[in-house]
């Protein structure tokens, strides 16, 4: 499966040794390719910068293990635009243009309300419902 992930969850994975660090790395050992875009790369390394600079160095890491795409400002369909405030928008458009099977993120103020709705063959989920989908034993 391809599954872009958000920069929340970047940011989570370089923050702290936890769930979504886990997630990762069980997702990458079953083989799931982990998809990114500039937009959300610059997005969690201004985040980490400023809120646990410790964490870029991780970041810089796990990048080396994921397939990175260049930011291509793209505007979502009309049908979607409304779904998302514009600096989400760029979020759902990367993981329709790259054809991914999954979009996870941790963004429950602006995605919540798309978890577990299907975009143009994207799935919108949180950490645990991708967990619960991909994850033998969850």
């Amino acid at each position: 499966m391809r599954i872009f992930l958000d920069a929340n969850i970047l940011f989570s994975d370089a923050k702290s040794d936890g769930a979504i660090r886990s997630l990762i790395s069980q997702l990458l050992n079953f083989d799931h390719q982990l998809v990114v875009d500039g937009y959300v790369v610059a997005e969690a390394r201004r985040n980490l910068t400023t809120k646990f600079p410790d964490g870029v160095q991780w970041l810089d890491k796990r990048l080396d293990g994921l397939h990175v795409s260049k930011f291509s400002h793209i505007d979502l369909k009309g049908e979607f635009r409304d779904l998302l405030p514009e600096k989400d928008q760029p979020v759902l458009a990367a993981a329709l243009q790259l054809q991914c099977d999954f979009l996870v993120t941790g963004d429950k103020t602006h995605f919540a309300r798309l978890f577990g709705r299907q975009f143009d063959g994207v799935k919108v989920c949180s950490p645990r419902q991708l967990a619960i989908a991909l994850i033998p034993n969850n």
